[in-house]
């Protein structure tokens, strides 16, 4: 079987590009050998290098857009965004033209959005290879993790910028960010709309000698930084009552809790198991053992991975401070948790046994809370057949 061209999914690819003249024209040839010129849309963010009379030599050949100033690479992207819903297609595929991308990846992303229709598509890059600079490490692991607040969705690289973006959910979306940070924005909005995600393995090249990065760490870690704490809170406020706390979710819970052929304690012990899971100190396991354990002791699996979510972001410094707290009063010689915000990452490491130790005994306290009280709630307000 032959693979999917991009006619077959409508989509274009969209490149931003400012003084990058020494790698900009092997990047066009490179996308151009893989799809047709009127698919390609260059944004040129008012370069001052050789860019513009590079572009020249694609006159009337590909799509060229051009901004009078240097106005970001979250302006050049919204204003591709625009011009490729305008030309009517459905998906942007969205390269730099830095020369880290291989043009050669772009059939692989092509066959899995076709394969995915309307997901959001993440060129996943191998950090970890020789030649990465420690800046973009250390800065995708802590994109990732924000991500992750933001959004309960775990991906191995939210800074990459080799993406698939569905048009379609993107009509309905006021982007307000212009810099880096936009990358940021735009997928934590489209989670929010529940659109979902797939990381893609792609080859990723860092060449000193050609790769020019405009990214200014001080600038535009504060900014990123900014943008971070502003979607934390509208997560909270918005975001997470809308994923864990919808009406169909409620109605599904509800229906769980009053379905007769479970016993009391049965839902007793299933909420209570839950939270025991929820806090016990295996975090990213939590449902991998928990729900097979479940099914093993034939407990109500909704109630279960409800009372489960006691561990979303929001209420993880709760439940690491309490856990401290608690193994304060288990172990020899321990870290005083008010301490905590002034030690280092490494003097936590040092303690991370009294946090094991609190940690488990929190989560058993919590099962024999939950457990007893949910069952003398279900007592007095369900009748047991």
């Amino acid at each position: 079987m032959d693979s999917t061209t991009i006619e077959q999914i409508n989509a274009c690819v969209l490149i931003p590009t400012y003084n990058n003249s020494k790698t900009l024209q092997s990047v066009i040839d490179g996308v151009l050998s893989y799809i047709s010129p009127n698919r390609l849309i260059v944004i040129n963010d008012g370069s001052t290098d050789e860019t513009t009379e590079i572009l020249e030599n694609y006159q009337n050949r590909i799509i060229i857009l051009n901004n009078a100033k240097n106005s970001g690479k979250g302006y050049s992207l919204r204003k591709g965004f625009d011009h490729a819903q305008k030309l009517g297609f459905e998906y942007v595929i969205t390269m730099d033209s830095d020369g880290q991308h291989f043009p050669s990846d772009l059939p692989k992303m092509i066959q899995m959005c076709y394969e995915n229709p309307n997901t959001v598509l993440m060129g996943s890059r191998n950090m970890t290879q020789e030649g990465v600079p420690g800046k973009s490490s250390f800065g995708n692991k802590f994109s990732n993790f924000w991500f992750k607040v933001e959004t309960w969705i775990s991906l191995p690289d939210t800074q990459t910028g080799f993406r698939v973006y569905p048009l379609k959910p993107l009509k309905s979306i006021r982007l307000f960010t212009t810099k880096f940070e936009l990358e940021i924005e735009v997928i934590v909005r489209l989670a929010w709309k529940f659109i979902p995600f797939k990381a893609v393995p792609i080859q990723v090249k860092y060449d000193p000698e050609e790769r020019v990065s405009h990214f200014r760490p001080g600038r535009d870690f504060f900014r990123i930084s900014v943008l971070n704490s502003i979607l934390v809170i509208i997560a909270l406020l918005y975001y997470y009552p809308r994923k864990f706390l919808s009406i169909k979710t409620l109605v599904a819970i509800k229906e769980e809790a009053i379905k007769p052929q479970e016993s009391n304690l049965k839902k007793s012990l299933s909420l209570g198991f839950g939270v025991f899971m929820g806090i016990v100190p295996i975090w990213g396991f939590q449902l991998m053992i928990g729900i097979p354990l479940a099914i093993l002791f034939r407990l109500n699996k909704v109630l279960f991975i409800a009372a489960a979510n006691i561990s979303i972001p929001p209420m993880i410094p709760f439940i690491v401070y309490t856990s401290f707290l608690v193994g304060k009063y288990v172990v020899a010689d321990p870290v005083n948790p008010s301490e905590l915000l002034n030690l280092s990452l490494e003097s936590i490491k040092a303690n991370s046994f009294q946090y094991f130790v609190g940690a488990t005994v929190l989560a058993t306290i919590g099962f024999i809370c939950v457990t007893f009280v949910s069952y003398l709630m279900f007592s007095l307000f369900r009748k047991q057949r």
